[in-house]
């Protein structure tokens, strides 16, 4: 029996703990309110871990039985326990994490060893270990603040679907990341709300819904640019099962988004492509980054 602690922050924290590839006990999670999107913007990186580490710690003393792997998950360009770069949260950009929690958690007498993988590359994993999936391609949309692109089996690379180029248009300057043209300039809610400064986000698709011209717009903006960025992985990669997932999940319509990729795909041997949403989902993550732990303890 394999016993490991999995972690993700994102918008927020989430820790649990698993017993071979299954949740148990309860989940704990920083903050308490689901509705509070930026509250890691102003916390320094290094408060960051001790939250990390606490709740670990407080998983760990939760039973007797040792941890084997401790599994944190975290948006942003992640390579061998570095963090490269995360536009959204970017105080952590250049943290040597995994080796910095490590030195955190030993000195709470916690000697697991922690593996870092990206959040949603975290997702997928979960997404399929619950599908009993694990040697299948997998491949999930993240839907927030930022946009995630994860796969399982997770491979080397960068995998940053969410600033694929999908326009050319020079005033598409929304991305966190300073970059023109990107997926997440259109679809990230922050990005959202910096281009509809009279509008929050919910309100653009509740606008849309009720006819207006400008909210109905951006609306179909919105799914040509997350079909031009699937299409894209579509032709890299090949066809398969794509999943949607994230905090603002809700505002995606699959009626709307299957037209325009079909209008991208037109080679017959990709078109065998499918599409689901799956609802936010705490424990997928969890699931996923104690998995990704676990597989890299046994490589």
């Amino acid at each position: 029996m394999t016993t490991a602690i999995g972690v993700v922050m994102t918008e927020h924290i989430v820790a649990g703990r698993l017993q071979d590839q299954r949740l148990t006990g309860e989940i704990l999670r920083h903050p308490e309110n689901a509705d509070e999107l930026d509250a890691f913007l102003a916390i320094p990186g290094s408060e960051l871990v001790e939250l990390l580490a606490t709740q670990i710690a407080a998983l760990a003393a939760s039973e007797p039985v040792p941890v084997d792997a401790i599994g944190v998950a975290v948006p942003g360009i992640i390579r061998a326990g570095v963090v490269e770069d995360s536009p959204n949260l970017s105080q952590i950009k250049g943290m040597r994490l995994a080796s910095d929690l490590t030195k955190v958690l030993a000195a709470r007498g916690i000697m697991a060893p922690v593996h870092v993988a990206n959040a949603a590359d975290a997702i997928a994993a979960g997404v399929a270990a619950t599908r009993g999936q694990l040697n299948k391609l997998t491949r999930v949309w993240t839907i927030g603040n930022g946009i995630g692109y994860g796969r399982w089996p997770y491979i080397d690379g960068v995998w940053e679907g969410g600033h694929v180029t999908v326009t050319l248009d020079p005033k598409e300057r929304f991305c966190g990341c300073g970059g023109i043209g990107h997926l997440e300039g259109i679809m990230g809610y922050r990005a959202m709300r910096l281009r509809f400064l009279d509008l929050e986000p919910e309100e653009v698709f509740a606008n849309a819904r009720q006819g207006d011209q400008r909210c109905r717009e951006f609306v179909d903006l919105w799914h040509r640019a997350l079909a031009a960025a699937t299409a894209s992985f579509i032709h890299l990669a090949g066809p398969g099962r794509f999943y949607f997932t994230g905090h603002n999940v809700g505002f995606l319509d699959l009626s709307i988004l299957r037209p325009h990729i079909e209008s991208m795909v037109k080679m017959s041997s990709l078109q065998s492509f499918s599409l689901e949403i799956l609802p936010e989902d705490d424990q997928t993550a969890l699931l996923g980054a104690g998995v990704s732990a676990v597989r890299a303890l046994a490589s």
